[in-house]
């Protein structure tokens, strides 16, 4: 039996990925006992989900995004409006039939935790952020991201999709960066690159689309990832959103909806600080990527990104290659779709 016996035979399909490399397939979701089953076109199992453990990636968003744990690396992708209010019923349902223990030691907890946060609010805001900042999870992280993200593409209009464009964006992600990027999308407009909580990287399409290697989209990865190692991204959207969000973030895990809508319009809206040059030239030669490339696309004339085109680390040698020919092909047209 199911969580709830209406949704005994309810199946629907969805969209199906194994991994953030893997190439989405269609599958066929149905209930079993407590958990979310899917299925190939040949009725094989393919994966069981924990209906407790589903997280929702882009709450109030459609298509609906579900992965079967925080650090899971499975991707759910759902149309149909009946199968996704069912998820959420049932995750709701379980949740609340799960015994609570220690309630009264939790009361006392978050109410020493609110006095805390809100002697950090009236005399030591900038401490507020920073403490928050160090004990919000990498899920919560995650969360927050995905939701920003949500209203990012309100104004930068949808992240572009393709099914070879997105494989081929998660290697080049996945080459340049390694396991410290989540995740990249291409957005039709915005800055050149954005680097939000939950390490996910927004690119401008014209990044892909109006050069003639993977070595540009390549460098702008390089200058967002490298801006973090001296602003946090959720820090700074904690600084903008003000010590009221703050302390609403540490006391119930949650960060107001009108908070992250406005912080979205800022950070369109506001330049990026240049990167440390020196800095940069140690990740280009990390990584395995000519600075070159960026430079230019960054300054035609080569002017004020100079020390980067000079200290190149592959300055009149050929670098190695990033992606395939057929790849660069697929990213560029990640868009045309």
């Amino acid at each position: 039996m199911t969580a709830l016996k209406e949704y005994d035979r309810l199946e629907s399909t969805g969209i199906w990925r194994e991994s953030p490399e893997a190439q989405r397939r269609d599958v066929l979701i149905s209930f079993g006992d407590a958990t979310l089953i899917i299925r190939d076109k040949t009725d094989t199992a393919l994966a069981h989900w924990s209906l407790p453990a589903i997280e929702r990636l882009n709450p109030g968003a459609r298509p609906a995004l579900f992965r079967p744990g925080p650090d899971a690396g499975e991707e759910l992708e759902l149309e149909d409006a009946t199968l996704i209010d069912a998820i959420e019923k049932i995750r709701k349902t379980i949740a609340k039939r799960r015994p609570h223990r220690g309630r009264l030691r939790i009361y006392i907890f978050g109410g020493v935790v609110a006095a805390i946060a809100a002697l950090g609010f009236f005399w030591l805001p900038g401490a507020l952020v920073r403490h928050t900042v160090t004990v919000v999870p990498e899920s919560k992280r995650l969360a927050i991201g995905t939701a920003l993200l949500g209203h990012m593409t309100r104004l930068t209009g949808d992240t572009c999709r393709s099914n070879l464009g997105t494989a081929a964006l998660a290697r080049l992600k996945a080459r340049v960066l390694g396991d410290g990027l989540r995740k990249a999308y291409v957005v039709p407009s915005g800055p050149e690159a954005l680097y939000l909580p939950g390490d996910l990287l927004l690119l401008n399409r014209t990044v892909v689309e109006d050069h003639d290697s993977a070595d540009v989209a390549a460098g702008y990865m390089i200058a967002a990832a490298e801006q973090t190692r001296f602003a946090d991204p959720l820090e700074m959207l904690l600084q903008d959103a003000g010590g009221a969000a703050t302390l609403h973030l540490l006391t119930t895990g949650q960060i107001n909806d009108d908070a992250l809508r406005d912080y979205a319009e800022t950070l369109l809206a506001t330049p990026l600080p240049k990167p440390d040059t020196g800095l940069m030239l140690d990740r280009f030669a990390t990584a395995k990527v000519a600075a070159s490339p960026y430079a230019y696309a960054v300054d035609v004339t080569g002017e004020s990104t100079l020390e980067l085109i000079e200290a190149d680390p592959y300055r009149g040698v050929e670098a190695p290659r990033l992606l395939s020919d057929g790849d660069w092909i697929s990213l560029q047209d990640i868009c045309s779709e």
